[in-house]
């Protein structure tokens, strides 16, 4: 599969000034479980510590019919980009069909879920400020 998602997971990167950003996004970055939620997977391509907490970017994949519960984040606007497979946001009870080319701004203290469909999801996560 020729894709955003699969690119960054391989460390195909356009050049970036910051050494230390262009060394996190190398496809060297392991996978993490997610703490809570199964069949959730997160790689973290830029945090916190390397933008002076201005934004994170992350990975997520979620393996067919796994589900982010509802949870909200206090102090982060979230931007979701489908990169791959189909699922569902739900924003503050209102549904979102996830497909490719779909993006969804979840704001600040707005209680949202993920679930991904028969064929998973991949998303391209980013927090304004940072998550971690």
């Amino acid at each position: 599969m020729n894709d955003l998602f699969s690119d960054l997971d391989c460390g195909i990167v356009a050049r970036l000034a910051d050494n230390a950003v262009a060394e996190t996004l190398s496809g060297e970055q392991p996978w993490h479980a997610h703490p809570i939620f199964a069949g959730v997977a997160l790689k973290h391509l830029v945090t916190g510590a390397q933008t002076g907490g201005r934004f994170s970017a992350h990975l997520v994949r979620l393996e067919p019919g796994a589900e982010i519960g509802d949870h909200l984040h206090e102090a982060s606007w979230e931007l979701h980009e489908v990169a791959a497979g189909s699922g569902r946001c739900l924003l503050g009870g209102r549904p979102i069909d996830y497909a490719p080319g779909v993006a969804a701004v979840l704001p600040q203290n707005v209680p949202h879920s993920v679930r991904a469909g028969l064929d998973g999801l991949r998303l391209l996560a980013k927090f304004v400020p940072a998550l971690l």
